[in-house]
């Protein structure tokens, strides 16, 4: 715990490497399987068209490339440059394993990556994949980040997630026994959810022992899918503090030793549609850090507080 009043991804690395560690973000060139036939060709509705990797390198590049390219954009900020090579663009684990063995050492390869995280489908980590990750994690820094998004299926459903929340269960599972760190991902005012819906993603977040979590804001992008369902359907949008508040709620009821890596989310302005709040990331996390030292709170004050 900090002085943030919850366990930040910023403070984990700095425990772990003794300094302040930056991400760079990599595209390397993946498709997923919710979106190429194999399980449907209409992706998750709330993903965008460059696989939820806006801010990612261009996969017209070599991945030491990108990472070159990467390292220049953050030099004024990262004196000595070591950084977490992020494969974040889409399914990064949805390949030929020759492939996938290619791009990630070439990225661990170089001498200022002290680390890999790997964005990917729960129901895209088995078998030569899952051996491919353990090899990694025995020998290098890693965490792989899974999209729950709701534990709720009926949710997961409206939004084409692709599978159950059984299978989200069995990948954690699956790589808590291999020691591999975990982030989970959840979104927040997803259509038809209820509050309940919240605290119960969170319990099993909580129970499954995910070392990570992200929690981002349900944003509309114009010209999407997501518009369109929402424009027929018209499901509540939070308001700003609507949203400060619940993710106050969440931290409270998340498991103190689980790392915050995200708090909201980052859209891009010309392709926002709704909230337009949510653009201002900064003043969002200033009012979480803000009402949660005010309501003298922190994560893990209301654990066994996930039933309303």
């Amino acid at each position: 715990m900090n002085n943030d009043r919850f366990y930040s991804l910023n403070n984990y690395l700095k425990e772990t490497f003794g300094k302040k560690v930056y991400k760079v973000s990599l595209d390397g060139g993946f498709t997923c399987p919710n979106r190429d036939g194999t399980i449907s060709s209409e992706g998750c509705i709330f993903c965008s068209d460059a696989g939820s990797g806006e801010f990612a390198g261009s996969r017209n590049k070599s991945i030491t490339e990108q990472i070159e390219e990467q390292l220049d954009f953050i030099k004024s900020k990262n004196n000595d440059n070591e950084v977490i090579a992020y494969f974040q663009n889409f399914t990064n684990t949805y390949a030929d394993i020759k492939y996938l063995r290619k791009i990630y050492f070439e990225a661990l390869s170089h001498e200022k990556v002290i680390g890999i995280a790997i964005a990917t489908r729960p129901d895209c980590v088995e078998g030569e994949v899952l051996e491919l990750l353990q090899e990694i994690n025995e020998k290098y820094f890693l965490w792989v980040e899974l999209g729950l998004q709701t534990s709720n299926d009926d949710i997961g459903r409206i939004i084409n997630r692709g599978y159950n929340t059984e299978k989200y269960i069995e990948t954690a599972n699956n790589l808590k026994r291999l020691n591999i760190k975990f982030v989970t991902h959840m979104i927040l005012s997803l259509p038809n959810e209820k509050k309940q819906d919240l605290y119960d993603t969170i319990k099993l977040i909580n129970q499954v022992q995910s070392w990570g979590i992200k929690i981002h804001m349900l944003y509309i992008l114009k010209n999407s899918k997501l518009e369109k369902y929402y424009n027929k359907e018209l499901f509540k949008i939070y308001s700003e503090e609507e949203y400060v508040e619940t993710v106050i709620e969440l931290i409270e009821r998340l498991d103190k030793n689980i790392v915050i890596h995200r708090l909201t989310g980052d859209p891009k302005k010309e392709e926002l549609l709704i909230p337009l709040w949510s653009l201002n990331k900064r003043k969002v996390l200033n009012s979480i850090h803000k009402n949660l030292k005010s309501k003298e709170t922190f994560q893990g004050a209301k654990i066994n507080e996930c039933n309303l």
